[in-house]
């Protein structure tokens, strides 16, 4: 047992309340009113048209990606530095992931090597917020506007994340959100597409409920899904998105007190960017050394604090690897970086208490 875990959700609104009105309404299943209540006020969060939920954040770009019609002979630009559902949903719909490197300053997807990256084949840009920051979506907005390209954000890991005071998942043509249990918000298992277009929100509609035909009972024209979210789940999101604004000032109050505490002279930090609002879904920090990690994680577990590495990039891996690539930025910041502990109760005093062993190691 971990004395400081990773992650651990903080249900400290009405979950309770909302998920015992679903079962003593018998409506536990993919119908009831929080899935429509937690469609609308996610939507109304964001600023954004329209809304709709799914069973968890793999489905959701899996879903985005048939809405936009990318299949097999397309090409999607994505990081490598990102979780692998990212890069499997590109891969889901039969079309080839073309991988880009990061920024050395936000460990984001690097704008200027898009454009080179870009072919006739070339359908979508699939941008990944990552551990809370922000994509610079202006250039890359402008980038698919002079290319005539589909932009998917992959907001996973940044609701309540800004780029020029505007929310992530606000700019591309369809984004998605993930609420499993270690997200800023949670809904055990689940997700959302969003999107300001009428007609990519009902193919979402369609494609999730099975490809049920709009105007005939029991009657299939796509091959669709089993993609929905269920009313209890909903509920749960409806509660937790109702504290989301508390959740992102913890986040806040965790990653200003890390900032304050670490050793600097040892290790680096995605540092926040004056363009954007990072909201720090996970406090990650960079060892000088790759062949440090290991030794400062197994120092950190002897210790009873639970780390996770930084993703790796997902060229290096070997469903993705058969053709020799080099990111020199990602391959540095994944086999350098580290999540500690991230969760909203996490106190200042256990957070210097962190810290305190995080800087004794090598002494």
């Amino acid at each position: 047992m971990y004395k400081y875990p990773v992650y651990q959700p903080a249900l400290i609104g009405k979950e309770q309340e909302y998920v015992l009105d679903c079962l003593q309404s018998n409506w536990i299943s993919s119908k009831g009113e929080y899935i429509g209540r937690f469609e609308e006020a996610f939507a109304a969060s964001l600023k954004i048209k329209h809304a709709t939920s799914v069973c968890n954040g793999t489905v959701a770009l899996h879903l985005a990606m048939l809405a936009l019609g990318i299949g097999p002979g397309d090409e999607v630009i994505t990081p490598t530095l990102t979780y692998i559902a990212s890069v499997n949903s590109i891969s889901y719909v039969g079309a080839t992931p073309v991988f880009c490197d990061s920024e050395k300053s936000t460990w984001q997807m690097d704008p200027a090597l898009i454009e080179g990256k870009i072919t006739k084949n070339t359908k979508a840009i699939l941008v990944v917020h990552l551990y809370g920051q922000a994509t610079n979506m202006a250039e890359v907005m402008q980038l698919a506007k002079k290319h005539g390209l589909f932009v998917i954000e992959d907001c996973a890991e940044a609701i309540g994340t800004k780029f020029l005071g505007k929310a992530v998942g606000t700019f591309g043509d369809i984004s998605t959100f993930s609420f499993f249990g270690n997200k800023t918000i949670t809904t055990g298992e689940g997700g959302m597409v969003v999107t300001n277009d009428e007609t990519l929100f009902e193919r979402c509609k369609h494609f999730k409920g099975q490809g049920l035909a709009k105007h005939r009972e029991y009657w299939h024209d796509v091959v669709g899904y089993n993609f929905r979210m269920t009313n209890i789940a909903a509920a749960i999101g409806l509660a937790q998105l109702e504290n989301l604004s508390y959740f992102v000032e913890e986040k806040q109050r965790v990653a200003d007190t890390y900032i304050k505490n670490i050793d600097l002279s040892k290790y680096e930090y995605q540092e926040r960017q004056t363009d954007r609002f990072h909201t720090y879904w996970m406090f990650s920090i960079l060892v000088k050394n790759a062949e440090d990690r290991e030794g400062l994680r197994a120092h950190l577990k002897m210790n009873k604090i639970e780390t996770r590495p930084l993703f790796y990039p997902v060229h290096t891996m070997p469903m993705y690897s058969q053709r020799f690539q080099r990111h020199i930025v990602a391959e540095d910041l994944g086999w350098r970086g580290i999540n500690l502990p991230s969760y909203p109760a996490l106190l200042d005093e256990q957070i210097v208490e962190i810290c305190q062993i995080l800087n004794s190691y090598g002494n």
